[in-house]
């Protein structure tokens, strides 16, 4: 039996986490959710020599700018 949880990745929960994080303008919460995500999409990959190449996606590049812009608007 496949469960509709088994289709979602860790780091997609933590994007939606961060994006709600950023609409209620919560600075910390949103730092400690960009490391989860982070750590997220780069678990298991290479080794202690590994260097991440990949580009985030829009989505997630939309939410460290928008991250980015509170860090800005808090620090005033």
């Amino acid at each position: 039996m496949t469960d509709e949880n088994d289709k979602i990745r860790l780091s997609d929960r933590i994007l939606s986490a961060l994006e709600l994080s950023l609409k209620q303008g919560d600075v910390k919460i949103s730092e400690l959710l960009t490391n989860a995500l982070e750590l997220a999409m780069t678990r298991n990959s290479g080794g202690g020599e590994f260097v991440e190449r990949r580009d985030y996606p829009p989505e997630i590049e939309k939410a460290m700018d928008d991250l980015a812009a509170l860090r800005a608007k808090v620090g005033e």
